[in-house]
């Protein structure tokens, strides 16, 4: 199962997560993300523990301790969405503009612009 982890301090490591994590189960694999443009680290990273349970055991255990200078979160991850670019979590749809009814009688305007009621 993979594990987000956020709030990590810039100086934190692969390794020292992976070692932090190790308590619990049996760590695949620790990654800390880094910035492309400064080469440095983001302020999290994810885990991948073997076994379903112990990570839940990371999450209940890990969560909001403090960790090499900050309180750390710890939630499981989510699932990285491969469509890119909807960002709203739903379906992709399709564009489709907006066609405006005209089912209705057209509203009377009121183009008395010296009118003194306001």
């Amino acid at each position: 199962m993979n594990l987000f982890v956020g709030n990590l301090n810039p100086e934190t490591t692969a390794d020292s997560l992976r070692h932090l994590f190790s308590e619990f189960g049996v760590v695949m694999s620790s990654k800390i993300i880094i910035d492309k443009t400064t080469g440095m680290s983001r302020g999290f990273g994810f885990v991948e523990i073997e076994d379903k349970f112990h990570s839940y055991d990371c999450i209940d255990n890990l969560d909001s301790i403090f960790f090499e200078g900050n309180v750390i979160s710890v939630k499981e991850a989510k699932q990285n969405g491969t469509g890119g670019g909807n960002s709203g979590g739903g379906p992709k749809r399709s564009f489709k503009p907006r066609i405006p009814r005209r089912d209705f009688p057209p509203r009377p305007r009121n183009d008395n612009f010296n009118s003194t009621s306001y």
